[in-house]
């Protein structure tokens, strides 16, 4: 079974705390229902797929994708990921405050993940205003 400092080390090496915010001043997201769309994954090889069932049945909840990779020098992957907005503050964002991440980069994309999913919570990716200081946050992750 996985262990929280497994788990650390790992999404610190292949895991993302990432947010779509659309653009409150592009006129080419007509075709994007959802203004914010937050996500943890977490990519590896076929090979090592079951690592990534592992996960799920550790914070039970997310599913696991395959992912084809066409660039030149990749490999087709399978992804864990968590996109449910409640599963994020229940169980992934309390797991990473408690076991907190040793990269700096990684800590700081995660700490503005957490800012950005206070926001959506309070309803602000729905105002103009909002959705502005969101995706002005956004840009400040890797």
């Amino acid at each position: 079974m996985l262990n929280s400092d497994y788990i650390v080390g790992l999404v610190d090496g292949e895991g993302s705390f990432t947010v779509y915010v659309r653009n409150p001043n592009s006129k080419d997201n007509a075709t994007r229902r959802v203004k914010a769309e937050p996500r943890f994954y977490l990519k590896l090889i076929e090979k090592d797929k079951n690592i990534l069932y592992k996960l799920k049945k550790f914070f039970g909840c997310g599913n696991v994708y395959f992912q084809r990779d066409k660039r030149k020098n990749h490999q087709d992957c399978y992804r864990y990921e968590v996109a449910n907005r409640d599963d994020l503050v229940n169980i992934i964002i309390p797991f990473f405050k408690k076991n907190q991440l040793k990269l700096s980069s990684k800590r700081k994309d995660f700490e503005i993940f957490r800012k950005i999913m206070k926001e959506i919570k309070k309803g602000r990716h729905l105002t103009k205003s909002g959705l502005k200081e969101l995706y002005q946050l956004k840009r400040k992750m890797h």
